[in-house]
């Protein structure tokens, strides 16, 4: 605390004495936690769409392995010895 600024100093004072007149039985998030709330809200909305648009472009049907081994044949290295 003793390198803090005068600035911060005086802004510390002030934050006090409004922490004071705040009801200490009451505490509500006021304008500021709604705008906080309602930004990220938002935020999220936007990047779940962006996510789905994405999503929706993606091609899930795989095609066929053309070095894949038919299902009969043993794999491994083990079926390589004789």
């Amino acid at each position: 605390m003793l390198d803090m600024s005068a600035s911060a100093s005086l802004a510390m004072t002030h934050l006090a004495t409004l922490a004071k007149e705040v009801d200490e039985d009451k505490v509500t998030p006021g304008v500021l936690g709604f705008i906080v709330f309602a930004v990220m809200a938002l935020a999220v909305w936007g990047l779940m769409r962006s996510m789905s648009r994405h999503m929706n472009k993606v091609d899930f049907k795989e095609s066929p392995d053309a070095e894949a081994q038919p299902e009969d044949a043993p794999a491994g290295p083990r079926a390589k010895q004789g």
